[in-house]
């Protein structure tokens, strides 16, 4: 059973409550909003809020969620020369009791170390390899508790000033179900939330090993977290040609130059042209003065690293 918290306005006093959002639930409450009697009394300036108010949470919270199908890998990734053709395919599990309907398309992706994201026009940026790929079906439907599969194509272009990674997404969006019977009323009456799942599957295609790799660090700032914690953020800006997904830690001393220890944080993937956020949390550290030595590694020979002094 899901719980609702939120608070009820009555006055100028707001009191928390709880909504137990089940089946039986909804049940009982359609009633009300449908203009029944439900046990509950509001007087007639408090009905239009009430109504919208419990609409908009019965449609959020009791619908069904669509979330039944499962990707098996996220990532598509192929060295390969120009003119040359490859194929592969995507695919998806139905882990629910029902079949479940799929459309598949095509955006290109970019990224910033702000955490923004653009799913743009495919083979819009310079980048994309959105206009190299054809695939099939476009749409689906997947049979409970089995797999279906979209065949892609992807045909690189002869052109020898290709260099380094090229890259888009093939999107697979479930298609809810439609509204059950006992909805269709109220969801003419005010604005319904729907969960659908979403999955990008990112087609990346390297020029065999060509490609610079290079990076710029483009800010660092020393912040503090709860309960007296603190981290280093480091912002990581891809400028080479070819996408790198660097390990990165730091290393940190004390103004004698005395070792006091390594901090390390998860990879990131960055392709060209697109930045990063690393988050160096520092455990148990004591106030001071430091010199810190942020390593950005990509397992081969690029390395990258910057220097820093942090107070704190």
């Amino acid at each position: 059973m899901r719980r609702l918290q939120t608070a009820l306005s009555v006055g100028n006093q707001t009191s928390p409550f709880v909504l137990p959002l089940t089946r039986g639930f909804c049940s009982r409450l359609l009633p009300l909003l449908q203009g029944g009697k439900a046990g509950v009394g509001v007087g007639e300036g408090g009905r239009g809020w009430l109504f919208s108010f419990l609409a908009f949470w019965l449609l959020s919270f009791c619908l069904p969620a669509s979330a039944g199908v499962v990707i098996g890998s996220l990532t598509l990734e192929r060295e390969a020369r120009a003119g040359e053709t490859y194929q592969g395919s995507v695919v998806m599990t139905n882990n629910e009791d029902t079949p479940q309907d799929v459309i598949i398309y095509q955006t290109d992706y970019l990224f910033a170390s702000d955490g923004s994201n653009q799913y743009g026009k495919p083979g819009t940026h310079t980048r994309s390899n959105a206009n190299w790929i054809t695939f099939s079906p476009r749409q689906l439907q997947v049979p409970p508790h089995q797999s279906s599969q979209v065949s892609y194509v992807v045909h690189v272009p002869v052109d020898s000033a290709l260099t380094g990674t090229y890259w888009s997404m093939i999107m697979v969006e479930e298609v809810p179900p439609p509204l059950p019977d006992s909805m269709l009323q109220l969801a003419r009456n005010v604005a319904a939330v729907r969960q659908v799942m979403r999955y990008g599957v990112q087609c990346v295609t390297h020029i065999g090993e060509s490609g610079a790799t290079k990076v710029t660090v483009t800010g660092a700032r020393l912040e503090e977290l709860e309960n007296h914690k603190r981290e280093l953020q480091v912002d990581v800006e891809n400028t080479g040609e070819r996408w790198i997904v660097p390990a990165a830690w730091m290393e940190l001393y004390d103004t004698e130059g005395r070792y006091v220890g390594r901090f390390e944080t998860s990879k990131k993937r960055i392709f060209p042209g697109t930045s990063v956020r690393f988050h160096i949390e520092l455990d148990g550290t004591f106030s001071g003065r430091y010199k810190a030595l942020v390593v950005l590694d990509n397992g081969d020979q690029s390395v990258f690293g910057a220097k820093y002094n942090l107070e704190f």
